[in-house]
């Protein structure tokens, strides 16, 4: 049983940072292409960033590039994405997924999803 288990979210004033997990079970990390979503009230799921499963291919969204950093702890089976500089523009439902086919900005690319954390950023 594929699971993606997510911690780490949580209230934050703008200027602050979060960490985000992603546990995973059933799948090894370390073979698949781990993204990070994130879905504002009223807005599609918007790609965040990619950890590409060999190469250490690592590759964000403009938003978050130079903010976020994805990483990924092949040993503890468990992804992370470490957010700073945080804005209330941020504010949304993040989501880890795994397993893309090519196109790893797309949200219908990804097998498996986590159950979402949702974090806010206040102004």
């Amino acid at each position: 049983q594929v699971q993606l288990v997510q911690s780490g979210g949580g209230l934050v004033q703008a200027g602050g940072s979060l960490r985000l997990s992603c546990a995973a079970s059933g799948l090894k990390v370390s073979k698949y292409v781990m993204g990070w979503f994130r879905q504002s009230r009223g807005k599609e799921r918007e790609f965040v960033a990619v950890i590409g499963w060999s190469g250490g291919t690592i590759l964000y969204s403009a938003a978050a590039k130079g903010r976020f950093t994805g990483t990924r702890d092949n040993a503890k089976n468990t992804v992370f994405l470490q957010m700073n500089s945080l804005k209330p523009e941020d504010t949304g439902v993040y989501y880890c997924a795994a397993d893309s086919t090519y196109d790893y900005q797309c949200a219908e690319g990804y097998d498996y999803w986590g159950q979402g954390t949702q974090v806010t950023v206040s102004s």
